[in-house]
Parts: C-alpha cells; structure tokens; sequence
C-alpha cells in the first residue's frame, strides 16, 4: 500500500501552469483547485470505478453539490462523440456557464474526454487535470491533447487545450489494478527510450519495485512520476503543437494506435504502446537506420514489465496497416513514423522527426514481430 514518501511537492510549470507533484488531493490539491478556479462554478468529470475512490472525496473537499459530479462508464469506450454530448447537455441542464472549470479526476480516458469537453463547453473553459492512473499522470494529462475515438480510429475528433493546473498524486496509485500499472509501464518505456541509455536502464532496475504484489514502493513510485513528467514537460515545452520535436512522444504509437483500432479497443493502450515500440523498431531495422538490438532491448523490456508481445487475438498485418491510414500524423496521403536509430536517438531530427514507410517494409515488420 502506498502512504505518503516523505518528499516535499514539486512544482513544474508548462505554458504558464503548474503541475504539482505529490500535493494531497483533499487539502493541498483542493486548495490549488480553488486558486484556479477564482469563483468559477466547478464540474468534476470522473468513470464510475474512480469517482468513489478520489472524485467524490474532492468535490466533498471542494464544498461542492453532488449534482456537479459527473459519471462516465469505465473503459475507452466513454471517449466518444456519444459520451462527450451527453456530458455537454448533462451539464448544460445544470445550468453551468462560461464561468465554469471542468475538473478531470481519472485516467487517460476521463482526461481527454473531460479535456475535450471544456475546449468545446460554451467555446472553451478553463480544465483542471487531476490524473489517478500512472499511465495518466506521466503522460495523458500532461500537455493539453485532449479529443475522442471515432469508428475509424482513435483521437480522430479533438482540440489542443493547455490544463490551468495538473495535480499528479502518486498515492492515488495505490488503488490502482496491477494490469494497469504496467500499462503505463508502457508509456514510461517510450520516454526512457527516446531519453537514453541512463534513463533505460533506470526504469529497467525500477520495475520490479512498481510491480510488487501488495502495490508499488512509495519512493519509487514517487520518483518515477517525477522522473517521466519532467522528460514529457522538457519535450511539449519547445513544441506545443507538434509542429516538429514533440513527434517524437508518437513514438510506438503509430503501430500501437492502429492495433488499438484493430482489436476494437480489446487491449489497454500502453499494451498496444508496447507492441507498437517493438514493431517501429523492426520498421528502423529494415529502413537500416537502426540495429536489430533496439527491437531486442525493447522486446527484453516488455517481457520484463509483463506486457504482451503481439495482440491477444490474431490480427491481420494488413489490418493493422489499413488502420495506420487514418492516423493524425499522416501528411498528403503518407503516413509518418516517429522512430529511432537507437535508445535515446529520434530518426530524421532533419524532417520534424517524422519518417515516410513504404507499405511492404510496414507489412514484414509485422508479420516478423507478431508472428
């Protein structure tokens, strides 16, 4: 069981917001949430599995109405133009207006959802990212993407729009499924790998301590967080938009996102992320921009963090490229990879880091990968 490390809370700024590391939600977090909201009427948006175990305890803490708290379903399923209408009419019939602040209290989905809601709510209010899945914390809250899943991919419908303020408290993880802790596993191993070699080994030597029976060590959970924000802030900071380095965050995701769409959501995202990092690092190895050891360091990683390998159910290797055709990142008709030429090495830093793949070289990586 996670308690409290010891460290003091640390404060990071991204475009003039603070993300707070390790301030408790219901004294520290509820204060900060005031200060941000400066008497806007508070919505929180949470799943039916959080909303018991850190939303509702919020808005207690945050004085507000019941009513006020808002319920999606559990599962990726609630990011939808489906579920983002009913939110946008559940809290015009509360009479919430521009004076509003969405607080998100969940994981990725609850975050991109509630996100997109305030960037679309009576033309944009104010949202406040309170992640409670590692996945989330290091990665999904942070850096203003938010959006839905459409039937013909994923995060297809959305808005780039900055949080006033994050608050990441690791002993929310705590209550948080094994499953989903190597989830975000996942998204830790992206950004170690596109970080170095230091960074690799790290996270390799701080993933048993994440994935003990009774629940993560506090003070290496706690440094993780800490650890994995800091390299997505350092990234969305020289590029918010993505018009070049922030690409490289899509690392794995090309493949992984395509995956997701193929097996319908089956997988958890970071599974897909996972399987994404090796496949793009078998598409590096053929392009003969990388060596085969990037695909076996990461294929020793996953096996290490307990992520799958391959998809749990057979997929076709054209379906998974069919689903790459809608990608956000595809440019006149061509889609680009985020890849690399080694641990802590981007390819094409010279294109905006994204790299054309001609279809076959896609197809053989996975047939070879997934086999």
């Amino acid at each position: 069981m996670l308690f409290r490390s010891g460290r003091a809370m640390k404060r990071f700024s991204l475009h003039g917001a603070d993300i707070l590391v390790d301030a408790p939600l219901a004294s520290a977090g509820a204060e900060a949430i005031r200060g941000v909201a400066a008497g806007r009427r508070i919505a929180v948006v949470s799943d039916a599995q959080v909303a018991p175990k850190h939303a509702l305890p919020l808005a207690a803490a945050l004085g507000m109405h019941p009513h006020d708290c808002f319920t999606v379903p559990a599962g990726e399923a609630s990011k939808s133009r489906e579920e983002w209408a009913r939110l946008t009419d559940a809290m015009l019939a509360r009479g919430f207006g521009r004076d509003s602040l969405v607080v998100a209290v969940g994981g990725g989905v609850v975050g991109d959802l509630a996100g997109f809601t305030a960037a679309t709510y009576m033309r944009g209010v104010p949202v406040v990212q309170v992640p409670t899945s590692l996945l989330a914390m290091i990665d999904a809250a942070i850096g203003g993407k938010t959006g839905v899943d459409t039937p013909t991919g994923k995060n297809l419908v959305g808005a780039f729009h900055q949080p006033a303020l994050v608050l990441a408290d690791h002993v929310t993880l705590a209550t948080l499924p094994a499953p989903h802790i190597r989830n975000g596993l996942a998204e830790a191993l992206k950004h170690a790998v596109i970080t170095g070699a230091a960074e690799f080994e790290w996270l390799l030597a701080a993933a048993p301590a994440m994935q003990r029976a009774g629940g993560p060590d506090i003070a290496t959970a706690a440094e993780l967080v800490e650890r994995h924000i800091a390299i997505k802030v350092s990234v969305v900071a020289r590029d918010e938009r993505e018009a070049g380095l922030r690409k490289v965050l899509n690392t794995g995701h090309t493949i992984g996102h395509a995956i997701e769409t193929a097996v319908d959501y089956g997988m958890l995202h970071g599974e897909c992320v996972g399987i994404g990092l090796r496949v793009e690092a078998a598409i590096a190895h053929a392009l003969g921009i990388a060596t085969a050891s990037l695909e076996a360091r990461i294929t020793d990683a996953l096996r290490q963090f307990g992520l799958p390998l391959r998809p749990h159910v057979p997929v076709r290797p054209q379906a998974i490229l069919d689903a790459t055709r809608a990608d956000k990142k595809a440019r006149a008709g061509a889609v680009e990879y985020a890849l690399l030429t080694d641990v802590g090495t981007p390819a094409a830093a010279d294109r905006a880091y994204g790299t054309p793949v001609p279809d076959d070289i896609v197809i053989r990586a996975l047939e070879a990968t997934l086999a």
